[in-house]
């Protein structure tokens, strides 16, 4: 194995652990986050997320979504072993509301819907739009990366071991 494939099971790993936790942490505490700044800010896993397991010819995955779905599904197969390896993300702070797909890979971002921008004003500089979908962009990653930052300081400390055993009495509960 090479140093670069080892590193790259690695971040897989941890960006699996780290949806895990995500949605663990915004079923039992939606509403527990602050950003960066101390800001508080709400995250959901929406109804779209992708559990896979096993190695080479025997991986399965199990690919959860639909307005209805209670994600049981899903979650089940997080008790069977499966990891999360792609999650629909919803962030809200104060009136703005972004969603995303987050994949455990490589932490890439993809379909980011940002709030809809306000283009009443014709006169305006016509930079100015640009402008703010790059700040609503910048606030976005920001969210993410104090969401990251707080896995992490849990990951890395004692308290791990505690949250796990929260999190697998989380996997088998049923609703």
């Amino acid at each position: 194995m090479t140093q670069t494939s080892s590193l790259d099971s690695l971040d897989n790993i941890l960006g699996q652990e780290f949806l895990t936790w995500l949605w663990y942490q915004s079923d039992v505490a939606p509403g527990a986050f602050t950003d960066g700044q101390g800001q508080p800010f709400s995250v959901s896993m929406e109804q779209r997320i992708v559990v896979q397991g096993g190695e080479g010819d025997a991986r399965e995955t199990a690919s959860v979504s639909g307005s209805l779905s209670p994600l049981r599904e899903a979650r089940f197969g997080l008790g069977t072993g499966k990891k999360v390896t792609r999650a629909l993300i919803r962030l809200e702070k104060e009136e703005l509301a972004f969603q995303l797909t987050l994949k455990a890979e490589d932490f890439s971002v993809g379909s980011l819907k940002t709030p809809k921008l306000d283009k009443t004003d014709d006169d305006a500089d016509p930079d100015a739009l640009l402008l703010e979908k790059f700040y609503l962009m910048e606030t976005c990653v920001g969210l993410l990366d104090s969401l990251y930052a707080r896995f992490l300081g849990l990951r890395l400390s004692p308290r791990w071991e505690e949250e796990v055993d929260a999190m697998r009495q989380w996997m088998t509960r049923t609703e």
